[in-house]
């Protein structure tokens, strides 16, 4: 009677381990169709974690036509990241704005130019990094992000950090830097030093839509950013 009692006690801790993962990853119903239930044995393969074998694709067609929030409502696109799936330095924004909602791309407004131009400083391109976004829909009028909109989004984001795998993470902002590091200090305390991001090295600084109106932020972008590249060993 008790081997049964504890074996009942270990299948039910184990069953709230995996609602508690498919919870985080931004899973809202179940699906019990064949296809999903191949791909469960797919994860058990993997030693049973989904993320180990998630590509950014699985990522993308799991966030489908998000209608998770309220943000589904008024965005033009889906803004999910672009760049190279196995980059070793990953960008992450805050949300899109105008620009990035029309074309469904991220940082290819004002801002966006800018990063550009700090990637290229770097010695790379844009084809060589991740860039992305915590969340994936434009908020109305570019205001900030509400905690619930970061909430149902971010596990996104976390997933696309854990396929890509990457060497140095760069938080782009206050809403970034503080989202991944789980702290409310503000980025001009965050920034200039290196951050531990589940065992990734990440370093927070100022947004480019911040340097736009504060070019005085500029020389201590970077010199964040020299960091970063000294960090990957990348030639100046």
């Amino acid at each position: 009677m008790t081997n049964n009692k504890e074996s009942i006690l270990e299948t039910l801790d184990q069953m709230k381990a995996s609602l508690e993962f498919l919870a985080e990853s931004g899973v809202t119903g179940f699906d019990c169709s064949q296809q999903a239930l191949e791909r469960m044995d797919q994860w058990t393969q993997w030693g049973g974690s989904a993320q180990q074998s998630e590509t950014l694709d699985d990522i993308q067609l799991d966030l489908g036509d998000c209608q998770r929030c309220g943000l589904s409502k008024t965005r033009t696109h889906i803004v999910f990241g672009e760049g190279n799936p196995d980059a070793r330095l990953v960008f992450v924004g805050e949300g899109p704005g105008y620009d990035e909602d029309i074309q469904g791309r991220p940082f290819v407004g004002a801002a966006g130019q800018l990063l550009t131009k700090i990637i290229q400083a770097m010695g790379l391109e844009r084809t060589d990094v991740y860039i992305c976004n915590i969340i994936k829909c434009r908020p109305p009028k570019n205001r900030n992000p509400m905690p619930d909109e970061i909430d149902t989004c971010s596990p996104f984001l976390e997933r696309q950090i854990t396929a890509i795998q990457p060497e140095v993470i760069c938080a782009l902002g206050k809403f970034a830097a503080q989202m991944l590091l789980n702290t409310q200090e503000p980025i001009s305390r965050l920034r200039g030093r290196f951050h531990d991001y589940h065992g990734i090295p990440l370093m927070p600084t100022f947004h480019p839509a911040y340097l736009l109106r504060n070019p005085d932020g500029k020389r201590a972008t970077w010199e964040d950013v020299q960091q970063v590249m000294e960090k990957l060993e990348l030639k100046r």
